[in-house]
C-alpha cells in the first residue's frame, strides 16, 4: 500500500514586506489608463472636484471598476487596492468613494456613458493595430457580417427595502434593470437600471438602451457596417421594430431579429403550412439539428403595423426533457419557437440560417450572468440613483476585462470566462523588488500561467496610446 504524503508544515504570521496579492488586477488598472478611460472619466466628474484638491473622481471612478472586474462586490473591497499603494498607488477611502457615486445624477451619468465610448474608439483601433480586429459572431459554422447586439432584461433580487426595488412578475423582489451586449467581444454596451415591476417589453426602454448602445459603438463601424439587433419576444413591440427601422435614416445600417408570441393567427399558419415546406434545422456549427425543423410562415399572415419586409419563420421540434410546452405545443407533439426579421431574402437570408443565427440569442444568458458576477448581481445603496452609477461602472468592468481577452490574451484565455481569469491572472501573488531604479513585479517562477500574464503585460506596454 502507497502512503500518502503529508504537507510540510506552517507556521503562520501576518509580518509580510514586499508580497503583493491580486497583482494582475494592475493589467486592468494600466489598460484603463492606455484606452483612455481614466482621462476620459476625470474630464466626465472634473465638476465633482471644484478645488481641484483630493482624489481625482475619474480615477476613484477606474479604480471602482477595476474593483468589479477582478471580482469585488462592495465598495468596502476597494481595500484590496488601497492598501496595496505600491502596486495600484492612492486609491480614495471607502467614505470618498460614497460621497463621489452619491454625486452622480443622470446628467453626469451621461457623461460617464460618454466617456466609455471615447475609450471604445480607443480600444478598437488598438485591436485592429494588434491585427486582430472586433471578432465576428458566429451561426450556423459562419461568421455573421457586421456587429451583434443582443438586448435583454434581467431581475436582481434585493434582499433588503431599496429606493424603486418592487415585487417582480416571478414574486421575488428587487430591480428589473435592461442590458445590451454586443456578441462579438463580450462588451457590455448599454444597460438602464429599472424597478422590479418594470415591463419586460416596453418599448421606450429598448429604445433608450439601443440608442445608448449605438452611441457607444466607434463612429468608423457605427457608419458602414450592419448592426444586427437581437431579442426575445420582449422586443416584438411595433414601436421599438420601427424605430430600429429608423435608424437608417441616421446612416446606421440596423437590422432586427426579435421573438415573437405563438398567437392563435400564428397557430392557424402553422396547422396551414404543407409538410414539404418544412426544411431541417441547423446547429451552431453548421450540421443538421436533430429532429428539429425550420418553415417561413412570411405571407401566410397579416403583419399590420411591422416595418415593411418583416418576415416571421418558426422553428418546430421535439421537446427535449424539461422544456415548458404551451397547450398548442403539447396537442401537437413539437414544441414551436416563433421570431421577426427584417433580414433581407438575398445573401444570408435563408430561413434555416437567419433560425440558428436568431438562436444565438441565447448567449446573452452567459453575459448576464457574467455581469453578474462583475458588480451588477448586488447593488450597494438604499438610493436609487447611486445604483444607477453602480451599474454603470459594472458596465465599464466588463469593458475593462472583454478589452483585456481581446488585446493582450492569446489561446484559451482570449476566451475566457471572468472566474477563470481572475483565478489564473488576476489574482496571482508577487514580490516587489526595487532595483536599477526601477520597481519590478516578480511573479512565482512556478506560476503555472506566469507566462500568460508576463505576455499580457508586455502587449500592453506596446499598445499605442491615445494622443493628448
Amino acid at each position: 500500500m502507497q502512503g500518502i504524503g503529508s504537507r510540510p508544515k506552517l507556521h503562520v504570521s501576518a509580518d509580510g514586506a514586499g508580497v503583493v496579492a491580486h497583482a494582475g488586477a494592475r493589467l486592468l488598472a494600466d489598460l484603463a489608463d492606455a484606452a483612455g478611460l481614466t482621462a476620459a472619466y476625470s474630464t466626465a466628474l472634473r465638476p465633482l472636484r471644484p478645488r481641484g484638491t483630493g482624489h481625482d473622481p475619474g480615477r476613484i471612478a477606474v479604480d471602482l471598476a477595476v474593483m468589479l472586474a477582478d471580482g469585488g462586490e462592495t465598495i468596502t473591497e476597494l481595500a484590496v487596492l488601497r492598501d496595496q499603494r505600491e502596486v495600484f498607488g492612492p486609491v480614495a477611502s471607502t467614505p470618498t468613494a460614497w460621497r463621489l457615486l452619491a454625486a452622480i445624477d443622470e446628467r453626469v451619468l451621461d457623461r460617464l456613458r460618454s466617456a466609455r465610448a471615447q475609450a471604445r474608439e480607443v480600444a478598437w483601433p488598438q485591436a485592429a493595430e494588434r491585427g486582430e480586429g472586433i471578432p465576428a459572431a458566429r451561426a450556423g459554422g459562419r461568421a455573421l457580417p457586421g456587429l451583434v447586439l443582443d438586448l435583454d432584461a434581467t431581475l436582481i433580487t434585493c434582499h433588503s427595502q431599496k429606493d424603486q426595488a418592487a415585487p417582480t412578475y416571478k414574486g421575488g423582489f428587487g430591480f428589473h434593470p435592461l442590458m445590451c451586449f454586443l456578441a462579438n467581444t463580450g462588451e457590455a454596451m448599454s444597460g438602464r437600471l429599472r424597478p422590479g415591476n418594470a415591463g419586460a417589453n416596453t418599448a421606450a426602454d429598448h429604445i433608450a438602451v439601443l440608442d445608448d448602445a449605438l452611441a457607444q459603438i466607434p463612429d468608423a463601424h457605427r457608419h458602414g457596417t450592419d448592426i444586427l439587433v437581437r431579442t426575445d419576444s420582449a422586443g416584438s413591440a411595433k414601436a421599438f421594430l420601427t424605430h430600429v427601422r429608423d435608424v437608417r435614416k441616421r446612416g446606421i445600417r440596423t437590422f432586427f431579429s426579435v421573438g415573437y408570441a405563438v398567437t392563435e393567427p400564428v397557430r392557424h399558419a402553422i396547422r396551414a403550412m404543407p409538410d414539404r415546406l418544412w426544411h431541417p434545422a441547423l446547429d451552431q456549427d453548421g450540421s443538421l439539428r436533430a429532429g428539429a425543423e425550420v418553415a417561413e410562415l412570411t405571407g401566410m399572415m397579416e403583419l399590420t403595423g411591422y416595418p415593411a419586409g418583416t418576415r416571421i419563420i418558426v422553428r418546430r421540434e421535439r421537446p427535449h426533457p424539461g422544456a415548458q410546452l404551451s397547450l398548442f405545443d403539447q396537442d401537437e407533439g413539437l414544441r414551436h419557437q416563433v421570431f421577426l426579421t427584417d433580414t433581407p431574402y438575398s445573401g444570408q437570408g435563408s430561413a434555416q440560417f437567419l433560425e440558428v443565427r436568431h438562436r444565438g440569442h441565447a448567449t446573452v444568458e452567459d453575459h448576464i450572468r457574467r455581469g453578474k458576477d462583475t458588480g451588477f448581481g448586488r447593488f450597494p445603496s438604499r438610493h436609487f440613483a447611486i445604483n444607477a452609477a453602480w451599474l454603470e461602472l459594472s458596465l465599464a468592468a466588463i469593458d475593462l476585462l472583454a478589452w483585456t481577452r481581446v488585446l493582450l490574451l492569446d489561446g484559451e484565455l482570449a476566451d475566457a470566462e471572468p472566474k477563470k481569469l481572475r483565478y489564473r491572472l488576476l489574482h496571482v501573488a508577487a514580490r516587489l523588488t526595487r532595483g536599477g531604479r526601477r520597481l519590478h513585479l516578480r511573479i512565482s517562477a512556478t506560476w503555472p500561467w506566469r507566462h500568460e500574464l508576463a505576455a499580457a503585460f508586455h502587449r500592453l506596454a506596446a499598445l499605442p496610446r491615445p494622443a493628448g
